[in-house]
């Protein structure tokens, strides 16, 4: 069985000091690959060194909407020198995007678009942070068209505004939620919606699943969330293994066997 996980902050400090045991672990689950995202320009630099620790770690650069407040508009023009200057594990722009919940939505849009319109630019995939913003992500993208594949990561949304992200041609990312019988919703929108726009994702330190403590996720618990998707949409394991794994190749632009 061969997995990706298209999302894991494997950067953060928490890994410090572990990281290859938990790779070590992750790998005897299956799990072949993963992303690492970047979030604000001081992280930068060390996403980009982390990633180069290992052949299998790939990375992204971006302006996460948490941290808009701390960049000014020069941080931009950083974002598009590195991402133009980014070696070939820099496989994407993100995460950027929008969050209801933490900070202001009028100061987080021009990031959000300008992020978008360099991706567009940049022929880049593009990794995006939406929290209670499903409908505004919309907007942008139909209005902005950004021509490139598109990731909206940690996806708990509702059926109508799944489908409407897939009809934009957009990958969602299912991680630790739908492992959780409260979240009905989202594992409602899953069953119905096409898993060939579906990739696996960890979101770790965070979204941890059933049973992992708060703050404690880590890559090997993708397997758990594979079996829970697995399970919600009748399919066997290594099969929809198979697909997941081909379309994080298709967002990614990663070989697709």
């Amino acid at each position: 069985m061969r997995l990706v996980d298209a999302h894991c902050h494997f950067d953060f400090p928490h890994f410090e000091g572990r990281r290859s045991g938990l790779w070590e672990a992750a790998r005897n689950t299956g799990i072949e690959r993963l992303v690492i995202p970047g979030v604000r320009r001081q992280d930068w630099d060390r996403v980009r060194s982390v990633a180069a620790e290992c052949e299998d770690w790939w990375y992204c650069l971006g302006i996460h909407p948490w941290f808009v407040a701390e960049h000014d508009p020069s941080d931009l023009d950083e974002l598009e020198h590195q991402l133009r200057q980014g070696d070939a594990r820099c496989i994407a722009l993100g995460e950027c995007g929008l969050d209801r919940i933490h900070g202001d939505l009028q100061a987080q849009m021009p990031w959000f678009e300008a992020q978008v319109d360099l991706a567009t630019t940049l022929d880049l995939p593009l990794v995006i942070h939406s929290v209670r913003t499903h409908d505004e992500v919309l907007s942008v993208l139909r209005r902005k068209r950004p021509g490139v594949p598109v990731l909206v990561h940690a996806f708990s949304g509702s059926y109508e505004q799944g489908r409407a992200l897939v009809d934009l041609g957009c990958y969602l990312g299912i991680g630790g939620v739908i492992t959780h019988n409260r979240a009905r919703k989202t594992r409602s929108a899953v069953t119905r919606l096409p898993m060939e726009h579906l990739v696996l994702e960890t979101d770790a330190p965070d979204m941890a699943p059933a049973g992992v403590a708060k703050g404690q996720n880590e890559p090997a618990n993708l397997r758990q969330i594979l079996t829970a998707l697995a399970d919600l949409l009748d399919e066997p394991e290594v099969s929809l293994a198979a697909v997941l794994t081909r379309n994080a190749g298709r967002l990614y632009r990663w070989p697709v066997g």
